[in-house]
């Protein structure tokens, strides 16, 4: 009898909610875990393969950027000016200094925006330079002097293999004819290693790219409908792990009733175990996921913000190899203007050569100490080194960037982005200073370029700009509400938390709940095909 009144007190302690709630449970959560089980297939294994591919099996190159070698002033027979009236350009964009196969080269920027080559002891044009600069470069990074070149293209825009990671366009694609099929992207306008493509990593960034990104919804609708779905099947996987969290832990006490009269053994009793240890890392997954596809809807327009002003040849008074510096540590120049006054931008080897800096040895980027460099202004019409103008050119782009600046129709900087940009012209500059290394957290090796100053300003927005005056570049823009959802995702979906154990546990924890998730998944799919 005593039995019989404790369970009916039982009942009627259970509110009516909750007995809605025990009664259709299981139910919504068998339901929510079928409609997410490809979804849920498709990103656990793709994303274990990340850190497989992107760490522990990441192909090797020989060079990974292009050293700065000292230039002999001896080579330089002809400046830039007497190089470009022999060759009838009377304007130009800009101009560097190149050199590959034992040869000095001008590359010149035209107003077409094509770069051409000219040996400066002779003046001469290279025929088909670019390409050929391409392929040399090319040839360097892998050390390759013998495979044949399959193919040689430009690439423009982001595509399935060349993502937007990457950041630099245009490049040049080149295809050798090696057992990996190794595909080399190049900036020949920097020379820089833009990536490298090996078989296994095109298999790989194929595989990534259409069941973590799923690019196939891209290619049936568009980019828009592709981020919906995302962050719709995202959100129920969310819904799922919390109804597994309500089952088997907050209502635990309720639903413990049942299994006393019917156990759960097996498949059910695994999957109900590893499920409720799992449901964080699965809630972590799905939110910064969500959050990180929200960031996706504006295209990419980074490679489009650069000043590029017209030269007039006859308009530059100094001849480009009288410059006043020290010629013995010379490694390049370029022109800019700045407040109506033109500069030549010289890059020399710091004095201090010999000190080496403090390197992060955990920073893929950091294999060796690089040599640094110092850079100059020289006043194009006076011959005089004019201190601290880099700080002051970069503030100046900035500015531009932000449309603060006229533009010209010469200027080529496009921003398709509909929101407002915050005005610098009153706004505090809160820090300056030049980066010459990755900053892991704020500005890291994804952003690619270096050196950069980096300018924080106080504005409603916190938005901190990168810039690469070499190139008049903006390198990368970051607001607050970047960093948020930057530090979501490197935290939530990345692991940043497991960084004190160094990349390899990172790494490998990744594996095992990525793992985990997906033995769990499939642990409920194969129960509901038993029932």
């Amino acid at each position: 009898m005593s039995k019989e009144i404790k369970e009916k007190k039982s009942k009627k302690k259970d509110p009516k909610l909750v007995k809605k709630i025990k009664q259709h449970m299981y139910k919504w959560h068998r339901t929510i875990g079928l409609i997410t089980i490809i979804p849920v297939i498709f990103w656990t294994l793709s994303g274990l393969m990340h850190p497989f591919m992107a760490h522990f099996f990441k192909p090797e190159i020989a060079h990974d950027k292009l050293e700065q070698q000292i230039i002999d002033k001896n080579q330089l027979h002809f400046s830039i000016q007497e190089v470009l009236q022999k060759n009838n350009i009377n304007e130009f964009k800009n101009f560097r200094i190149v050199s590959f196969n034992n040869v000095t080269y001008y590359q010149v920027k035209t107003i077409s925006g094509a770069l051409l080559y000219f040996d400066s002891s002779n003046a001469k044009k290279l025929e088909n330079g670019d390409q050929k600069y391409a392929e040399w470069l090319s040839r360097y990074f892998l050390d390759d002097q013998k495979s044949a070149v399959k193919k040689s293209e430009i690439v423009t825009e982001f595509t399935e293999q060349y993502k937007y990671v990457n950041r630099y366009l245009p490049v040049y694609k080149l295809s050798f004819d090696r057992p990996d099929t190794m595909e080399v992207y190049v900036e020949t306008s920097s020379g820089k290693l833009a990536t490298y493509n090996p078989t296994s990593r095109q298999w790989f960034i194929w595989f990534f790219d259409t069941f973590h990104n799923w690019s196939f919804v891209d290619a049936i609708t568009n980019n828009s409908i592709r981020i919906i779905t995302m962050i719709f099947l995202l959100s129920i996987i969310g819904f799922s792990a919390l109804s597994g969290i309500l089952i088997y832990g907050l209502l635990w006490k309720q639903f413990k009733k049942t299994d006393s009269l019917q156990p759960k053994k097996g498949l059910r009793k695994y999957h109900r175990q590893i499920g409720i240890w799992i449901s964080l890392f699965t809630l972590t997954f799905a939110f910064s996921g969500a959050y990180h596809a929200t960031t996706k809807w504006a295209p990419y327009t980074l490679s489009q913000m650069v000043y590029e002003p017209t030269f007039e040849t006859k308009a530059i008074p100094l001849a480009s190899n009288t410059l006043n510096l020290d010629w013995s540590r010379f490694q390049n120049t370029g022109i800019i203007t700045l407040n109506d006054t033109m500069y030549f931008r010289c890059q020399l080897l710091e004095k201090e050569k010999f000190k080496k800096p403090k390197a992060d040895s955990n920073s893929k980027w950091n294999k060796k100490d690089d040599k640094k460099s110092e850079v100059v202004y020289i006043n194009a019409t006076t011959n005089k080194i004019v201190p601290n103008i880099d700080l002051e050119y970069a503030e100046f782009l900035a500015y531009y960037f932000t449309d603060g600046a006229p533009k010209a129709a010469c200027c080529e900087m496009v921003e398709t982005s509909d929101e407002p940009e915050a005005s610098l012209e009153n706004a505090k500059l809160l820090e300056s200073k030049v980066l010459t290394d990755f900053e892991s957290r704020e500005y890291g090796f994804v952003n690619k370029r270096l050196p950069v100053v980096k300018l924080a300003y106080d504005t409603p927005e916190k938005t901190t700009y990168f810039i690469e005056t070499a190139t008049s570049r903006l390198a990368a823009k970051i607001k607050a509400s970047d960093m948020v959802e930057g530090y979501s995702f490197a935290i939530l979906h990345k692991f940043l938390f497991m960084d004190w154990a160094g990349k390899n546990i990172r790494d490998l924890t990744m594996v095992l709940a990525a793992l985990t998730i997906l033995i769990v998944s499939i642990l409920g799919f194969i129960l509901f095909l038993k029932k």
